[in-house]
């Protein structure tokens, strides 16, 4: 059983004080090595919890306030371990659940890496997807049938055929690699919406 992440404000987001869209102070969550904040706005992360492993996976609960991009710091908190060993870094299994609050369906959903924030990863920062495809078949979502990764030159997930109602919360698994490996790194996560 996953073992619920404790939540200390405002600890390694040195003098960040970002309101969410809430207009509540931002918090830093700690699960595994990893740290995760909310800091940059226009979501609330609202748990998160797991270490990182394939057995259990490290869970972010978050609200999205709106069906603009929003992006999700990580950050190491402990010491760099080689990969591979108990508690290391740069090998993170994820699932994002995801409610919807913005009052408006979402028909797609993307994730990108970023090792620079507003700028996408590219293949020479060694942080992706697992490019290398390690893990086959360790991405999924339980609302969308389809998902594309890109690569080059950037690095994307896209969940595609499917569709997330207002109030409805939808999930997402992914496995991420890094094998620089980054004190820190972004996700920026973009719910999309019907063209008209």
């Amino acid at each position: 059983m996953a073992r619920q992440a404790r939540r200390v404000p405002g600890i390694l987001v040195a003098l960040a004080v970002a309101a969410t869209a809430t207009g509540a102070k931002a918090e830093t969550w700690f699960a595994g090595p990893y740290s995760f904040s909310d800091e940059l706005g226009g979501f609330r992360i609202r748990g998160v919890a797991g270490s990182g492993s394939k057995a259990d996976p490290i869970v972010i609960d978050q609200e999205m306030m709106s069906a603009s991009p929003v992006t999700l710091v990580v950050r190491v908190t402990m010491q760099m371990r080689p990969v591979g060993s108990p508690g290391s870094t740069g090998m993170i299994h994820m699932r994002m659940r995801s409610l919807n609050n913005s009052g408006i369906a979402w028909t797609e959903y993307e994730f990108e890496l970023q090792t620079r924030l507003g700028e996408p990863s590219v293949f020479g920062d060694g942080i992706s997807f697992d490019q290398r495809k390690s893990e086959p078949g360790n991405r999924s979502s339980d609302l969308f049938k389809i998902h594309d990764t890109d690569f080059e030159p950037f690095d994307r997930l896209l969940f595609t055929k499917g569709s997330v109602d207002p109030n409805q919360t939808a999930g997402f698994s992914f496995f991420i690699t890094d094998f620089t490996p980054r004190w820190i790194f972004y996700i920026r996560q973009d719910p999309r919406i019907p063209l008209s």
